[in-house]
């Protein structure tokens, strides 16, 4: 399979970026949100006999709360989008479906949010669904309503089935961020929590799964950047973390300067490379493989 570099820039990728100046225009030019939170995976499925990027972005700020869903199409640089509004005052909005042709092959897409249950993160955890079908097969198909979704679509699973290769997320908040993350073995998701006390002379933070302390980091005025392996279902995760606009913000602003940034890889060796990577802020580096890898930036507000 062809390597996929994630791009790992908070102003995001040329999706991301597409996404964002729809939205804009939609929006009669207003200025995105400067507490905008998102999350966007990044999967490969085949459509119209061909594996494709399908980027899944869901946004929120205090005036939106979209899903976008972005169709690679490889030969050009106008990609297949499809845009939901998940704020819609409209009940009877929030279940629907769409149409729009790759090449030449129709694609429905069907989504179910009346009864979506949200959390702090703009991705709902549970009660939804949002299925991609094309040529008679669900060639993606999210949430946990995937009886709904097939009886509704009328279509079978697919014979590839999609694979989740990158996540990537941005979100604000005073001291515990929170996320789920497909790590370890199997299907299944895992609940992690990131905290810090960046209070007196020793300043630390802790990263927990599954409600089980996997890591600490202490005196942080020195450990700012660095990396750890922890392990999920008895397999090693390398943790990367850089929490320097953490530490040495000003506190006088409202937010910090800059996130602090957090990367899961399930790889069991960290190699020179790697280690030289987090060292010198080149995070590129560190998710340009077609294994896993979850990245997420942590923006601390007062």
């Amino acid at each position: 399979m062809t390597m996929f570099k994630f791009p790992l820039a908070y102003a995001g990728s040329k999706n991301q970026k597409e996404l964002d100046e729809k939205e804009g225009e939609e929006a009669n030019d207003e200025p995105a949100s400067p507490t905008q939170n998102f999350v966007t995976c990044i999967h490969i499925a085949k459509i119209a006999e061909l594996l494709r990027t399908i980027t899944v972005t869901w946004s929120k700020t205090l005036i939106s709360h979209t899903l976008f869903i972005i169709v690679e199409n490889p030969s050009e640089d106008n990609h297949y989008t499809c845009k939901i509004d998940l704020k819609t005052w409209k009940f009877w909005g929030k279940k629907g479906l769409k149409s729009f042709n790759v090449d030449q092959v129709r694609v429905d897409v069907f989504w179910d949010f009346r009864a979506a249950k949200f959390l702090s993160s703009p991705e709902p955890v549970s009660d939804y669904y949002v299925a991609l079908s094309a040529r008679g097969e669900v060639v993606i198909l999210l949430g946990d309503k995937k009886n709904e979704a097939s009886k509704r679509s009328k279509a079978r699973p697919s014979l590839v089935d999609a694979v989740l290769v990158h996540k990537k997320e941005s979100v604000h908040a005073k001291r515990c961020f929170c996320t789920r993350t497909m790590l370890g073995m199997g299907k299944g998701e895992h609940d992690i929590i990131r905290e810090s006390n960046l209070s007196g002379v020793d300043p630390e933070m802790w990263i927990s799964v599954d409600g089980i302390e996997s890591i600490r980091v202490v005196n942080l005025n020195w450990r700012f950047t660095g990396n750890e392996t922890m392990m999920v279902d008895n397999v090693p995760i390398d943790v990367f973390w850089d929490v320097r606009d953490w530490v040495f913000s000003d506190n006088n602003l409202d937010t910090a300067a800059g996130p602090g940034i957090f990367i899961f890889k399930q790889e069991s060796v960290v190699g020179e490379e790697e280690v030289e990577a987090i060292n010198s802020g080149s995070y590129g580096q560190l998710c340009e493989s077609t294994e896993f890898c979850h990245v997420f930036y942590a923006w601390k507000i007062k």
